[in-house]
């Protein structure tokens, strides 16, 4: 009697079309749930925008008798009109003032900064301003309300628009800086090299070289320091006083009265205020997003 041994039998390994149909179907799998949750999200977004638009629309006097879901029958245009006669426009211009006042200084000085602390990162001093710039991350600007209210009593600039700014220009320098940094250190160092070898200086260098290279970054600070001040409240409400120097978000309590509110006033000037902020995002929300994305993951 004889008896065969047989070799167990190994197991096969997956090709590649097969492992790319698995990963399809595990990633279909998973991919429903994301969208639920996608599309959840969505709709938690969604409605407050629908309804702040509805509800621009109606009238005060059926705003309280109608469903708050539901559009008016009659849509106006009467609450966006009181808003404009409502000194809209000196508002607008006092945030616009604020934003670019603020953000223009700010950029090109944590450019500046940055610069100098990428380049220069030997020296001591430099490395001890870079960890400074690190540790205005760490304040809020709620926990400085009242030093920076009394500097700004001690200068004399109460109720101004500068009041507004210098406060924005410090506390947009640290991001700005930490971001900055992060594409300057991208930035080959044989380019700056080949700078050095034809002459160029150092200043020549930053605006010839860096600042080109480092655009994304640049409008990324930009727009991110300019959605920031434009929304701020805190500032307008403690560094001003008088209704001439108000900002638009400050100014959303010119509808409220002493025993009501007028609510769809106030949700017109809300959408008024919101179009420049939408339209800004939609100009540079990719450069945003990669620029953000880009500073923080390195």
């Amino acid at each position: 009697m004889t008896t065969t041994l047989t070799e167990p039998r190994r197991p096969r390994k997956a090709t590649h079309r097969e492992w790319q149909r698995h990963s399809r179907r595990t990633a279909r799998r998973r991919n429903w749930a994301g969208g639920l949750a996608g599309w959840l999200w969505l709709g938690v977004v969604a409605v407050p925008l629908y309804w702040t638009l509805i509800t621009s629309l109606k009238a005060q006097s059926r705003y309280y008798a109608s469903n708050p879901l539901v559009p008016s029958g009659d849509p106006t245009l009467d609450n966006y009109r009181l808003v404009i006669e409502s000194d809209f426009l000196r508002y607008f211009l006092n945030s616009v003032v604020v934003t670019a006042g603020a953000v223009v200084p700010a950029v090109v000085f944590s450019f500046m900064a940055a610069y100098a602390i990428v380049r220069g990162w030997r020296m001591r001093v430099l490395r001890a301003m870079n960890g400074l710039f690190l540790m205005g991350l760490a304040i809020p600007l709620q926990a400085t309300v009242i030093p920076v209210y009394l500097i700004i009593i001690r200068l004399h600039l109460y109720d101004s628009l500068p009041a507004l700014i210098l406060p924005s220009i410090a506390f947009a320098i640290p991001l700005s800086v930490l971001v900055l940094a992060n594409f300057i250190r991208d930035v080959p160092e044989e380019l700056f090299d080949s700078m050095r070898v034809d002459g160029a200086t150092e200043w020549t260098t930053l605006w010839r070289l860096a600042a080109p290279l480092t655009r994304p970054a640049i409008l990324t600070v930009t727009i991110f320091n300019a959605l920031t001040i434009w929304n701020g409240f805190l500032l307008p409400l403690v560094l001003t006083q008088s209704p001439g120097r108000r900002t638009l978000p400050l100014a959303l309590w010119t509808f409220q009265g002493q025993y009501g509110v007028n609510v769809p006033a106030v949700l017109a000037a809300v959408v008024l205020t919101t179009l420049p902020v939408l339209v800004l995002y939609a100009f540079g929300r990719r450069q945003l997003l990669s620029g953000l994305t880009a500073g923080f993951s390195r």
